[in-house]
């Protein structure tokens, strides 16, 4: 397995359960070398059922946050356009912190850090090559490719690579925001607030402990985008671009922004809805590696699942002969459901940062409980 992102770990978890040995080879030199990200809504039939076939249900929900399912949306003028609230018992989409579903996934599996791949070589009856960065090479019988948007083990499989969708995103962070900004910790709520306008979206997101992660959105060029990434360092000047981008936004609204730190530019990304590939012996994709969608809270839960029915799948399998055949069903099952999801958030990314705010609040008006 290549990857320790929630498709890796819940492939490894459940493989794991079934007393499989399975290794782990993850770039990053440790757990946390670098920060593990925002808050994840998993969904009863994706992520929580990933989470079920590992044995992790219970755990999970002693973590997770049915109250962060909370959403509220405003224009851009302060006005509460709608304000959903959860229902007592409501657990279909509760949200957790990713470095808490890291750390529950990683339980006693064994992760090799530091091990980054630069090159996976299929070589028929003989294996499958895996190059890495210091130079050091393995033969393995099954490579799993779950290492993200820019995935090394892709190429071995497909010529397809991420296109730029148009949106690009810059995120901040506000810390202790219930003692150090309570005007804001009571704008964000239990769960998320959103603000639409033209071709623009704020959205703030309550984390566990006091944490809310703050996400511009915008439409811009490619080659634009850095207007919001001046440099590392560069606080203030990343802010006052974003407030110049959001002028005449509600004070309230921009205060987000105001007291943010930490801001980070990421453009969005995304693979062809119908991305397949060829099947190859001894070699797969699970996640963002095999269909790298808009980040509306589809990606992660479907990533996890994948995991879990692969694993599922290679367990079942009566022996070395038989895997290869189990994998290549697998993947037969996983394209149209992937290819599904992909349009869906892709379609949902048009409608979210629009040139029409309207469309915006019709989207969550369809998927919202009346």
């Amino acid at each position: 397995m290549i990857g320790s992102g929630p498709a890796g770990l819940a492939f490894a978890r459940v493989l794991h359960r079934h007393g499989h040995p399975v290794t782990v080879l993850e770039r990053d030199p440790a757990r946390d070398a670098r920060p593990p990200g925002g808050t994840l809504d998993l969904h009863e039939g994706l992520g929580q059922l990933a989470l079920e076939k590992a044995g992790l249900l219970a755990e999970f929900h002693a973590l997770a946050r049915p109250e962060g399912q909370a959403m509220r949306i405003l224009d851009t003028d302060g006005t509460v356009l709608r304000d959903w609230q959860p229902r007592p018992g409501d657990r279909a989409n509760p949200e957790i912190d990713r470095g808490q579903l890291r750390d529950l996934l990683l339980g006693p599996l064994d992760v090799q850090w530091g091990r980054a791949v630069t090159e996976v070589v299929p070589q028929g009856p003989e294996g499958v090559l895996v190059r890495f960065a210091d130079g050091r090479q393995e033969t393995f019988d099954l490579v799993i490719g779950a290492d993200g948007a820019w995935s090394r083990v892709r190429p071995a499989l497909s010529s397809a690579t991420p296109q730029y969708t148009g949106v690009t995103l810059v995120e901040a962070a506000l810390d202790d925001v219930d003692t150090r900004h309570p005007d804001l910790a009571r704008l964000v709520g239990d769960g998320s607030v959103a603000v639409y306008g033209v071709n623009r979206a704020l959205v703030a997101q309550r984390n566990s402990g006091g944490h809310v992660k703050v996400y511009a959105q915008f439409r811009v060029p490619l080659d634009r985008h850095t207007d919001a990434d001046p440099g590392p360092d560069d606080d203030e000047a990343v802010r006052s671009s974003l407030l110049t981008r959001f002028d005449g936004w509600a004070a309230p609204v921009l205060d987000l922004l105001r007291h943010g730190t930490g801001f980070a530019h990421r453009p969005l990304f995304a693979l062809p809805a119908s991305h397949t590939w060829a099947h190859v012996s001894g070699v797969t994709l699970l996640g963002d590696a095999a269909h790298l969608m808009p980040p509306l809270g589809a990606g992660a839960n479907l990533a996890m699942l994948e995991g879990a029915e692969l694993a599922e799948s290679i367990a079942a399998a009566p022996g070395p002969g038989e895997l290869d055949e189990a994998v290549r069903a697998f993947e037969e099952r996983m394209w149209p459901r992937a290819g599904t999801w992909a349009n869906i958030t892709l379609a949902g990314l048009e409608r979210l940062v629009s040139p029409d705010p309207s469309q915006a609040l019709a989207l969550f008006d369809e998927v919202q409980p009346a």
